[in-house]
């Protein structure tokens, strides 16, 4: 008798549930890497460093009054970086942005005293002539082809001679004549340099003027068809014009935004001092646009907030402030001011670096 023996089957028990693979794109990074990883923590992190060096280093800084100074010149500085700061993330940059606040000045300034009109229409024509400017720059820039560094700088060079030669030869001085007690003068200041009062401390309405801008320019960049068309163009044109993004009206409208921000700067310098200076605004552009790259903008374009270049813009408004509350040396403003700048750039770097370090 043969005896057969019959294998049982196998008992086999499930494999032990052992560590995942991860191939590092699916698994859920940490919050704090994540928040850090967004391009205006690293500012804010700056800004909040020189925010609590000031604090020690110029007691005057605490009081609410001193703070309301920093917040308005930060908020001049800040209208004007934020639409330089879109351009820069549609990929483009407006070196004609500091002698175009003081374009739009004159304008309005000269046309309202030469005509004897209503300073409205100086402030009409002034913003036609700022969004010209705008769409210049950027029609130029679109239909040639040539780098936004040589067309804006050629802008620049020609609205500097203009603003000079035009007011000397309407005024025959390098000033405009004061236009304070010219009809429609108060309705104008009301709007673009008025104040008033917070707990006893005088506000200017620029710096409210100021977050509402930048609350519209996070909800478009964020929630609208349009700003996806600005990461679009400014990441890699071809492709966004490939997919049917309009390159060409997107960085033409841009152009114009700046020109937008330079009215209102240039409307609000004329109505705070009555006149205006041909001369200033060059070396302003820098400014601008230093603060939306400290801000997280990227000089190559494609990436960027609304947010950032505000925090930006409170760095140079509390540096410019600081120095004068801490009782320095003003000679050393600028050597102060780089210092800062590049340790404010340096901790943004850290902090991007920690963020996309795993």
């Amino acid at each position: 008798m043969s005896m057969t023996q019959h294998a049982g089957p196998a008992v086999t028990s499930p494999p032990a549930p052992g560590p995942k693979e991860t191939d590092g794109r699916t698994s859920e990074r940490p919050l704090a890497l994540r928040l850090l990883a967004r391009p205006e923590v690293g500012v804010f992190l700056g800004a909040a460093a020189v925010y609590v060096f000031f604090l020690i280093a110029a007691p005057p800084v605490r009081d609410g009054a001193s703070m309301a100074n920093i917040l308005y010149g930060s908020s001049t500085i800040g209208i004007m970086a934020l639409p330089v700061a879109l351009l820069m993330i549609g990929g483009e940059f407006d070196l004609s942005a500091g002698v175009a606040v003081i374009t739009s000045a004159l304008t309005a300034s000269m046309l309202s005293y030469q005509l004897t009109a209503n300073v409205w229409v100086g402030v009409i024509a002034a913003l036609l002539v700022s969004l010209g400017i705008g769409f210049l720059n950027g029609w130029l820039v679109v239909k040639t082809g040539l780098p936004s560094f040589l067309v804006t700088l050629g802008s620049f060079l020609i609205l500097q001679g203009v603003n000079l030669a035009v007011t000397k030869l309407v005024t025959g001085n390098v000033a405009t004549d004061d236009i304070s007690d010219m009809s429609g003068f108060g309705q104008a200041k009301k709007v673009f340099a008025s104040s008033f009062d917070v707990g006893g401390v005088q506000v200017k309405i620029t710096i409210v003027w100021w977050l509402v801008f930048a609350a519209v320019a996070t909800w478009v960049l964020l929630r609208t068809r349009y700003g996806n068309w600005i990461f679009a163009v400014g990441g890699n044109k071809d492709s966004a014009r490939a997919v049917g993004v309009p390159v060409a009206f997107t960085k033409i409208s841009l152009y114009m935004l700046v020109g937008f921000g330079a009215w209102f700067v240039g409307m609000h310098q004329l109505f705070s001092f009555n006149t205006v200076q041909s001369g200033e605004g060059v070396g302003q552009e820098l400014i601008y646009i230093s603060a939306a790259v400290i801000g997280g903008c990227l000089l190559t374009g494609g990436a960027g907030s609304a947010i950032g270049p505000v925090f930006g813009a409170f760095m140079f408004g509390m540096v410019q402030q600081g120095i004068v509350y801490a009782g320095w040396n003003p000679d050393w403003f600028k050597s102060f001011l780089g210092v800062m700048l590049l340790g404010a750039v340096l901790i943004n770097l850290w902090v991007q670096r920690t963020a996309t370090r795993r």
